[in-house]
Parts: structure tokens; sequence; C-alpha cells
């Protein structure tokens, strides 16, 4: 067995120790622990294995129904028991990760409030922002390599949920512990309460956050300029993931600190590299080049565009000039079509088309709509981020299917039933031709007899191999060429098989496999791009040392 295991002595004894969810063993106490950590008469006399509490943990998760419910369950078993908790989630990846994170994350956030029972992680206040540096100053945090940090105001597709939004950087860390194999003790989540707009949060009398509206404007610079800069000075070295801030804010703080520190925003850079390298390994099964494809960027938010520049960076390493990379985007926003002549933000202008070159297209009424766009660019590529259900009509993927063999259609929005379109239906609407991946898992398809499962564009694929990788090389800062050598070598991981419709891509009880390839990739990125702050080894030498970092979660003797 490679990798660090279990969790590490920490002086404590009795009760004090059962409630450490770091060093607790429950039943699996041995005699002899019992005798030297007084926890004689504590817990039960009979001392268990591992695999025998896991048996007991999987059929008390699994007995309760609807997922929200083993979604609570599983919280309680990591708040009681850590290595329990991530022995039940790498051992069936695919069944825990959708009830740990999306699509059932969501509804876990809208309820936080009324569960929350046990402490974990931080939140930081605007009224607490002195107080910032003496709160990270705790001797508990000294070892800590990664943080995930979200102000809660846009959680996947629910918007505002202000403390609630501590959810996020819970479920994100697990899977950092899970897929990536983070020691669980060198994680930390943070949720910096900048007060919220929703009215039903603010409003719930068991609501835990700041009852305040959500504050904006130089304040709330100043309050994340204060909490980057105590980061920066409590660490020489950590890991800083941004996670589900409100557009208007996703890129414009990446932007201002990604220069200072080893930081990234996984919905801008995580989701622009998973359906990169999803999309590279559909353009192979489709047997076409990336820069041969014809893209419409359905959403065309900081998280579409963000996967349309990481797909011109690729397209550019085929060999496309830059311009006529974007000259085969096409991006839709709720106004219709981006033109040049439309009210655009920064990020938008590179995507949006010049308004004489649409002068010849066949459009009904004044609002160039999906259909009208897929039927006149002659689409190949159809991604959305709109967050608006059912948004893919069937005219419009019909169209699709008619004018190319294997059209690619990826339905990102999270959770389930903000999803774009079904995997069963485009694969209907195109009999069985298209390439489906989801942002949320979906049932396996039907299609002539045969059951073919669906592809999710998870960033599990994507950003626990990058942060494995930084931390790994010390990085000084994540670079988008780590980024784009994340999705390459994601496209370059075999499959089983990419037979029917769908499955491109490694199935999901592969994760940690996949992390440890991606890191490596990263961390050979970091060198390369010189942000690297440790000595490069080989390659051999460096691929055993990522190995070697990864936590395992195992009891030690």
């Amino acid at each position: 067995m490679t990798g660090k295991t279990g969790a590490e002595p920490t002086g404590k004894q009795g009760t004090a120790l059962l409630q450490d969810p770091l060093s607790n063993k429950g039943t699996a106490f041995s005699e002899q622990e019992r005798d030297a950590l007084r926890l004689r008469g504590l817990v039960p006399p009979h001392v268990e294995t591992l695999g025998e509490q896991l048996e007991r943990a999987r059929a008390m998760v699994m007995e309760v129904d609807p997922p929200i419910e083993r979604y609570l369950r599983l919280r309680d078993l990591q708040d009681d028991n850590e290595v329990l908790f991530y022995a039940l989630v790498t051992g069936d990846l695919p069944t825990i990760l959708p009830l740990i994170y999306t699509p059932t994350v969501g509804e876990g956030c809208i309820e936080f409030s009324r569960h929350y029972q046990h402490p974990r992680g931080l939140f930081l206040t605007i009224p607490e922002r002195d107080k910032i540096a003496g709160i990270l100053d705790d001797p508990r945090f000294d070892d800590v390599e990664v943080i995930v940090v979200s102000d809660g105001e846009r959680i996947l597709g629910l918007g505002d949920q202000g403390a609630n939004g501590m959810g996020i950087p819970i479920g994100k860390l697990s899977l950092y512990t899970a897929c990536g194999g983070f020691d669980p003790a060198k994680t930390l989540p943070i949720l910096l309460d900048t007060g919220t707009d929703n009215d039903d949060r603010r409003d719930d009398p068991q609501y835990v956050g700041w009852r305040h509206d959500r504050v904006r404007g130089e304040d709330y610079d100043a309050f994340l300029d204060a909490f980057v800069d105590a980061v920066k000075k409590r660490w020489d070295h950590v890991l800083l993931q941004f996670e589900d801030f409100a557009q208007a804010n996703a890129l414009r703080l990446l932007e201002r600190y990604r220069e200072d520190l080893c930081t990234f925003n996984d919905d801008v850079q995580g989701t622009a590299a998973v359906v990169a390298g999803m999309l590279l390994a559909a353009s192979k099964a489709a047997d076409r080049r990336l820069s041969d494809q014809i893209f419409v960027i359905y959403g065309a938010g900081s998280a579409g565009c963000g996967i349309g520049r990481m797909l011109v960076k690729l397209m550019i390493d085929e060999g496309s000039s830059e311009d006529d990379a974007y000259k085969r985007f096409y991006a839709i926003d709720a106004d219709g079509l981006l033109t040049d002549d439309s009210n655009l933000k920064a990020f938008q202008k590179p995507f949006a088309r010049k308004a004489n070159e649409l002068d010849d297209w066949s459009v009904p009424g004044d609002r160039i709509d999906l259909e009208a766009v897929v039927e006149n660019a002659k689409a190949t590529v159809l991604i959305g981020t709109s967050g608006q259900k059912g948004a893919f009509t069937r005219k419009a993927v019909e169209t699709m299917a008619g004018h190319t063999d294997r059209p690619i259609i990826m339905p990102l929005s999270n959770p389930t039933a903000k999803s774009e379109a079904t995997p069963q239906d485009l694969v209907d609407w195109t009999g069985g031709k298209a390439l489906v991946a989801t942002g949320s898992p979906f049932d396996p398809v039907r299609f002539e007899g045969g059951t073919y499962p669906v592809d999710q564009a998870n960033n599990a694929y994507i950003f626990p191999g990058v942060g494995l990788g930084a931390v790994a090389a010390k990085a000084s800062r994540v670079t988008d060429a780590m980024f784009v050598a994340a999705a390459r070598k994601l496209s370059e991981i075999e499959t089983s098989s990419r037979d029917g419709p769908g499955h491109f891509i490694p199935r999901q009880e592969k994760l940690r496999d996949v992390a440890r390839e991606i890191a490596l990739a990263v961390a050979q990125q970091a060198f390369a791009d010189g942000v690297a702050q440790i000595e490069q080894p080989d390659d051999a030498a460096l691929a055993k040392a990522i190995t070697s970092r990864m936590w395992e979660p195992q009891y030690p003797e």
C-alpha cells in the first residue's frame, strides 16, 4: 500500500479522543488501545475491523431515502469518524459522489442551518474583519495545505445561500481527500459571510449566518483583501481555491489575486478544463480535430466563456491562429447571440460575432436564438452553461444531427433540475448519434436494446489532480498552462470502451488514478512555467513523490 494512512496520534484520551473525527476509530480501537487511551467502558466491547464498520456504515446510509437523508447521514459519519467516512466514499465513488456533492449538496446547502450541529471549517464575517489573522493563527491550522473558500452568493444553480453555502467548501474538500488523496487534517473549508440578499435565509429563525444585506463594493473588496493578506502571512505555501462566487466577482477576484499566491477558481478554470478535456476526447471519438468543430456556447457567463478560452488555447496548440479559433464560436446569452453591437462584458467580447457577418442568415424575428444559430452556423458542438431547464430544444438538436455525423452535446448546468436537456432525449432525438456529457449525474441511456453510461463533466476529474500537482511542486501560482496540461491529460487517459452513445472518459471509480496522472502533468507544467519552488526531480521520482503524498483511509496500527 502506497501513500500515508489514517490519522496521527493526537495525545487525546477518553471522551476527547472519541469526539475527534480525525482520530476516532470507534469500535475498531484494539484491546491494547482501550487500556492505554482510557476507552474502557466508553465503546462497546466487541472489537471490529474497518471492514466490519464499513458494512454497517453503508447499510446505515443506504437504508434511508431520499438522497438528502443519505447526505445528512454521511455528514454525521464524517463528523464522527473521518477514516471510516473516506473508506466508504473511496470504496464506491460512483454511488457516494452524487450524495456528498452535486446534485445532493445543493439541497444540503438549502437545509444547512436546519441541520447544523458540529463545527467544521471557519465562518469569517465582515464585522470580525480585524480578527481574521488571529482566527487563522490557531496552531491546529499549522499544517493546512488546501483551503476552499466561498462567499455563498452563487451556490450551483440555486443562487445566494449566504452562510448555508458552507456545504460547498466542505463537500469540495471531501473530494480533494477522496479523489486527490489530501490528508483531511490538512484541509480547511472557509465561508466568507458577507451577508445575504436571500430573504428566505435571512428571515429564517434557524439561519446560522450573519443576518444582514449582502455587502458589496469597497467594503466587500476590503474584506477580501484582508482575508487574502491574512492567508499569505499565515502559510508559506497553501492552495486557495475560490468556489461559487457570483459571476460579477468570480473572474474579477481571480485576476486580482492569481499573481500573488497559489490560487484558482474552480467554476471558471476547473469547469473549463474538464469540459475541454472531454471535448478533446469526444472529438477523437468523432474522428475530428478540435479545430474542425463549430461551437455554440449557450449561457455566455464566466463559466461558458472560460470554457471557450480554454478551447481556444487548445486549438492554437493544434495550429490555429487565435483569430481563426475565436471565429469558430457562437455564444448566446439571455438576449440571444452575442454580436459586436450587444451590451457586452469584457470577457464576452472575444466571442461576439460581427453583426454584418449575419446579414445572410435566415432568422425569424429580431432575436437570434439557439435554433437559428444551430441552423445557420452548422454547429457541431453544443455546450450548455445557462441554468435553463430544457433549453436544448428538440428542433435544435435534430438540426445538429442533420448536418454532422457525431454531434457533441453537453448540457452542463447543475443541479439536475437545471440541465438544458436529458441524455435520453438527446440520444433519442439524434438516433444514437450524439456524444453526450452532462454536468449532473444521470441514469444510463437506453438505445437499440442496450444501456450505456453517460459521462459526467464533473470537476472532480480535474481539480483534485490540479491541487495535488500544485502542492507537490509547491507552485507559487497556478498558471493557465497547468489547466491546459490537466485537460490534455484527461483526454489521453484510456477508457474501457468508446462504443455506444457517450462514455469517452474514465469511469468515476478511477478518479484517484485520474488525479494521480493529472497531478504529474500539472507538476511537470509548473516546472516548465518556472513557478515550482522545489528542485525538479526526474519524472519517475516526481511520480513517486506524488503517490507517496496520497492519504489512504486506513487506521494506523
